[in-house]
């Protein structure tokens, strides 16, 4: 099999991560206008719109059934995961709302070792923990400077809930990225999870307005081009090496945040962003092997 440059996979992760935080970006703003359910079941039906032809000129072969199996939990898990982060997104602020995330990559390493058999190894033990400790110093600063609601509380459980469905969702995106090619993987979640969200269409959907309809078909695209280099990343390392990566979407949530919405970034922000790059650093320097599939 061909080899792979090993930071190949990184900068992949890395810039999957990028563009779903500018998907995250356009679907708060979507989810404001039109609601969290409405803003996702178009975003996943405009994803499988774009993502077919891509599938079809890939060589469109429909997958085994053991395959399809692995294609119908991952949409599950993503379906709730996704239902539960929007809806906390859109109470708290793009930057605060990721960091709360992170613990889902430091659950995904132990998940990792129990269902995929990984062995974890220190780099990656210190790697995580440096990215969860950044995140606790922008947390702290946060939820310290500025009072406390109803709904900012609401919205930090449904983070922290979708946290844990995120973490499993890691572990079977590593799983998935080694039985299916990233075109495919692409279009069944986007088709898969529309089809289970418009199960409640008939009381659920709201037509947006044309700017919300605009945010969400390029929330679509992006969604889209974020899967594919992250299966391709995920089908060439192993999920813990990769995981710490994930923490890099704090910076990007917290630009994307301060560009589209006006939300500030402190000291605080750039002390926890700093430790996050140093872990996905000493992740990325950690003896991994990466092939080609």
């Amino acid at each position: 099999m061909a080899r792979t440059h090993p930071i190949l996979p990184f900068l992949a992760a890395m810039a999957g991560i990028c563009t779903f935080s500018m998907m995250d970006a356009m679907m708060k703003g979507a989810a404001i206008a039109a609601g969290v359910y409405s803003a996702l079941l178009l975003r996943c039906t405009f994803g499988t719109l774009l993502m077919l032809p891509v599938w079809l000129l890939s060589g469109a072969r429909w997958p085994a059934h053991a395959v399809l199996q692995v294609h119908l939990l991952r949409s599950a898990v993503v379906a709730g995961m996704a239902l539960t982060f929007f809806w906390g997104l859109v109470r708290l602020p793009m930057a605060e709302a990721i960091a709360l995330s992170f613990i889902a990559p430091l659950i995904a390493l132990y998940l990792a070792a129990v269902l995929l058999g990984e062995i974890i190894r220190t780099e990656a033990v210190i790697a995580s923990l440096l990215g969860l400790g950044g995140v606790v110093i922008i947390v702290a600063a946060r939820l310290g400077g500025e009072a406390m609601n109803q709904q900012s509380v609401w919205g930090i459980a449904a983070i922290l809930g979708s946290a844990v469905l995120y973490a499993w969702n890691l572990v079977l995106q590593r799983q998935q990225a080694q039985i299916a090619a990233p075109q495919e993987i692409a279009l069944f979640q986007n088709l898969l999870v529309a089809l289970i969200l418009g199960l409640a269409a008939p009381w659920l959907l709201h037509w947006p307005a044309a700017s919300a309809l605009r945010d969400i078909a390029l929330a679509a695209a992006l969604a889209g081009t974020s899967l594919l280099l992250l299966s391709w990343a995920y089908a060439r390392a192993e999920a813990q090496a990769l995981v710490p990566v994930e923490y890099t979407g704090f910076v990007w949530a917290a630009l994307f945040g301060w560009l589209k919405f006006g939300e500030p970034v402190g000291l605080a922000t750039l002390a926890g962003a700093l430790l996050i790059v140093i872990g996905s650093w000493i992740a990325a320097r950690g003896p991994n092997e990466f092939t080609a599939l």
